[in-house]
C-alpha cells in the first residue's frame, strides 16, 4: 500500500496548490472512494483510491512525460527572467512541479522535446552510453563534402577539452546542404560546432526524433501532448547495435 496525503495527491497532479486543497475539501468538493473527504491530510493509496474533484475523477500520473514540438526563440530551461522558457509555454493541463526538458535544444532550434519530472528516466534517455540517437534536420550554407561527412562520421576532436563521437550523417537532396544528422550526445551546441569544424555552417536545425520515438507531425510549434507508453518504450528500443 502506497499511502500519500491528499493534499500532496491534489496539488502533485496540478488540481490546485497545498492551500486551496483545504478549501476545495473544506467545501466538499473532494471524494475518496464516494465518501466525501473530511480533511486534506487524510492518507490515500493514489493507486487505489478513486479520487474525485467537482464530479471528475482524478487519474493517478507518479510521473508525466509530454512531447513539445518546440519553436524558435523559447529556452529549454525551467525558468528565465528575460526569455519565454518551455514551460512558460505549456499547456496549463499539464503544467505541475519538478518538470523539466529532459535535454536540451539551442534557443533557435527548433523541434522534439521531451518534458518531463522524471529524473531517472532522463538520465537512461540521454547517457551517451545507452545510444539512444537523436535525430536532427540540418540545414546548411554550403554543400558538405564527402570527406567532412567521412570526418564527422568518424567523431572529431575539436579541442583538448571539446570531442564528439561519431554521427551518422546522410544526405536528403541532391544539394548536399540539406542533410540527417544522428548523434548519441547532447553536448552545448553539438550539432552546430561539428558542422562548422567541417566547414559548413547550421543556418536550420530541427530534431525530430529521440530513439524511436518521432516528432507529432500534428503538432504545430509551440503545441504539446502527453507521450504513451508505447511510444515511451520505444525511444529505447532504437539504440546503437
Amino acid at each position: 500500500m502506497c499511502d500519500m496525503r491528499l493534499d500532496k495527491f491534489l496539488t502533485s497532479q496540478n488540481i490546485c496548490t497545498r492551500s486551496e486543497s483545504k478549501k476545495i475539501v473544506r467545501a466538499g468538493r473532494v471524494f475518496i472512494n464516494g465518501t466525501a473527504a473530511a480533511s486534506s491530510d487524510e492518507k490515500i493509496d493514489p493507486e487505489r483510491d478513486i479520487i474525485e474533484v467537482d464530479g471528475k475523477v482524478i487519474s493517478y500520473r507518479k510521473y508525466i512525460y509530454i512531447m513539445m514540438n518546440k519553436p524558435e526563440g523559447v529556452l529549454s530551461a525551467t525558468t528565465d527572467k528575460n526569455t519565454p522558457t518551455v514551460l512558460d509555454i505549456l499547456p496549463s493541463d499539464y503544467r505541475r512541479r519538478g518538470l523539466f526538458p529532459a535535454g536540451r535544444l539551442d534557443k533557435d532550434t527548433t523541434g522534439l522535446l521531451i518534458i518531463t519530472d522524471d529524473g531517472e528516466f532522463a538520465h537512461k534517455m540521454l547517457l551517451p552510453k545507452n545510444g539512444i540517437y537523436k535525430r536532427y534536420i540540418a540545414t546548411l550554407d554550403k554543400e558538405l563534402s564527402d570527406e567532412g561527412k567521412a570526418m564527422l562520421e568518424k567523431g572529431v576532436t575539436i579541442s583538448d577539452s571539446t570531442a564528439y563521437r561519431p554521427a551518422r550523417i546522410f544526405f536528403n537532396d541532391e544539394s548536399r546542404r540539406t542533410v540527417t544528422a544522428e548523434i548519441t550526445e547532447g553536448k552545448f551546441h553539438e550539432v552546430k560546432n561539428m558542422f562548422s569544424y567541417v566547414g559548413c555552417e547550421v543556418v536550420k536545425l530541427k530534431r525530430i526524433s529521440i530513439g524511436g520515438l518521432e516528432l507529432d507531425g500534428n503538432l504545430s510549434a509551440g503545441e504539446a501532448r502527453l507521450i504513451s507508453e508505447k511510444e515511451l518504450k520505444a525511444i529505447f528500443d532504437s539504440h546503437i547495435s
